[in-house]
């Protein structure tokens, strides 16, 4: 289920990646993730290192980690939350880096809440100017998790 994205063709990612990020972020304008698209397509993913969730060949969610370290991408496909899958991807990008950052936009309670679940804790918040909304910089560390 869960692979490295080796593919080419980014065109499934990035389907995936705009139809989850507008659905998480509806105080977004959906013009801002429209106009962002080929920077994430030129900039961010051909550096990043990307696993997916796979079912029957569809692409039900991905998570990208940059510099190993910063999760930039944490995106399932809205008709597939609740499965685990998020979870999933977080659980397997923590058995290869023993830190990960990540920033969140304080106004996705749901990213929030689930990112706290998994043992991320807030460090400190930022502003994005582009969007004008606050964000929060959360830290996971694998010696500070409690064990399950």
């Amino acid at each position: 289920m869960i692979r490295a994205w080796r593919s080419p063709d980014l065109t499934p990612l990035l389907s995936l990646w705009m139809e989850s990020t507008c659905f998480a972020h509806p105080f977004i304008n959906d013009r801002y993730w429209q106009e962002s698209e080929a920077l994430v397509r030129d900039a961010y993913l051909p550096v990043a290192k990307t696993w997916v969730w796979e079912e029957n060949g569809v692409l039900e969610g991905f998570i990208s980690v940059m510099d190993a370290q910063f999760i930039g991408a944490l995106f399932v496909r809205p008709s597939a939350i609740g499965r685990g899958i998020g979870k999933a991807l977080i659980n397997h990008v923590k058995q290869r880096f023993s830190w990960l950052s990540l920033e969140v936009y304080q106004k996705n309670e749901r990213a929030v809440n689930f990112y706290h679940a998994q043992g991320f804790r807030i460090e400190e918040s930022a502003w994005q100017e582009e969007t004008q909304h606050p964000t929060w910089i959360m830290n996971w560390q694998a010696d500070r998790t409690p064990s399950a």
